[in-house]
């Protein structure tokens, strides 16, 4: 049998960022400008924000006419700002910038279609007119989403945890991480189950070794057994165990009332992210 040949590493041709005035979103680009570096990525920084819409009150109060002409200036001086820490913190970095009169999530999912990346905080600092809603961005952007925890260490990758699960979902964000796997020292590819299923996920986890293992990735499985409420901790004790810094999964939910209702592990892992976390959907 043939030796076979390592796959040159994934190239990303560009990662998006949204960018907020001051220092609000200092940690996140920092993050994505480290990242567009050692990859290099086109680092595209977009700047967005809508007015909110003005609630009339029964006692009167604020022109709403006068309300918006000076929400609007502010946007204008917000997006000036943004793009003004944008350059800052993006320093050195191939970089262009993007700005819209939009509410960030939906900006950003736009802007997608220029980008391989998409990178966001773990929660909105503000409000969804001015901050990007992450669980927004995973369900829209039809990109993989990068979700930073709050005042977390830049990325290294080095050593990375891949929840299986046998989803459509779970073979996208396979895919859509490659650029993060190919370069990582270690993977470790992770499916908790019930004692029933134990056999049948074993052998899902061997397919995804192996073809990581055609794809120039060197990576072991591990089966836990463990109830749907233990799968969050299973995930984040394997990347404490190997210092791992970023967890790979898919991202499970759907549309209901104007609302994203998603699935327990999915909806823990964006609210309370431990480590890094790329998401795809």
């Amino acid at each position: 049998m043939s030796e076979i040949a390592p796959t040159p590493a994934a190239a990303m041709g560009g990662i998006l960022v949204h960018a907020e005035p001051g220092d609000a979103s200092h940690h996140r680009v920092a993050v994505a400008a480290a990242l567009a570096r050692e990859m290099g990525a086109r680092l595209i920084g977009l700047g967005a924000e809508m007015v909110q819409p003005l609630v009339a009150s029964p006692y009167g109060g604020v022109n709403s006419a006068e309300w918006v002409v000076a929400m609007t200036k502010q946007i204008d001086d917000d997006l000036v700002a943004a793009r003004e820490t944008f350059i800052r913190d993006s320093a050195g970095v191939d970089s262009e910038w993007r700005a819209m009169r939009e509410m960030p999530a939906r900006a950003l999912a736009a802007v997608a279609r220029a980008c391989d990346l998409v990178v966001v905080s773990a929660h909105p600092q503000t409000n969804y007119y001015r901050a990007a809603d992450p669980a927004e961005v995973v369900m829209r952007s039809g990109r993989p989403v990068l979700v930073v925890p709050d005042q977390a260490q830049p990325l290294k990758g080095q050593a990375i945890v891949v929840a299986w699960k046998e989803t459509r979902e779970a073979r996208r964000a396979l895919q859509d991480a490659m650029p993060f796997l190919q370069r990582a020292e270690k993977v470790v590819v992770v499916a908790v189950c019930g004692q029933d299923e134990a056999g049948a996920v074993q052998r899902q986890v061997d397919d995804v070794v192996a073809y990581l293992a055609r794809r120039g990735v060197s990576a072991q499985g591990k089966v836990s057994i463990a109830p749907d409420s233990g799968v969050v901790g299973e995930l984040n004790n394997t990347a404490n165990s190997v210092d791992a810094d970023l967890i790979v999964a898919g991202a499970y939910g759907q549309s209901r009332l104007r609302e994203w209702v998603f699935g327990g592990v999915t909806r823990t892992l964006m609210d309370e992210p431990a480590h890094h976390l790329l998401l795809s959907h």
